[in-house]
């Protein structure tokens, strides 16, 4: 549900309401009581990014890049791999050759 900004052409009262896109407008202005309300204009729909962490968290100066792209590069060459498993050893299946062996005489 979208906010709409209201005024009152009496008081000069504004205010904004939550209201329904169905809703008719309102017409009473509930400061004054005058039947004087007018629902303003706005910008429509637009994203209103309110607060200063958008900014700083989604666009990176281009210094802040190129030192993050040198830290990345740093630490990948100064890392150690990781000691390979040596692969389980192949078991032996006794019970086949002690069968043959007790079957001849």
């Amino acid at each position: 549900m979208p906010t709409y900004d209201y005024i009152c052409d009496a008081c000069n009262h504004e205010f904004e309401a939550f209201e329904s896109i169905k809703a008719d407008p309102q017409s009473v202005c509930p400061t004054c009581g005058e039947p004087k309300l007018r629902r303003k204009i706005g910008g429509g729909a637009a994203i209103i990014f309110k607060g200063s962490g958008f900014y700083q968290t989604d666009y990176r100066s281009d210094s802040y890049k190129k030192q993050a792209e040198a830290d990345k590069s740093s630490s990948k060459s100064t890392a150690t791999p990781a000691p390979s498993t040596p692969a389980p050893a192949a078991s032996t299946d006794t019970s086949k050759s002690s069968a043959s062996s007790s079957g001849t005489t």
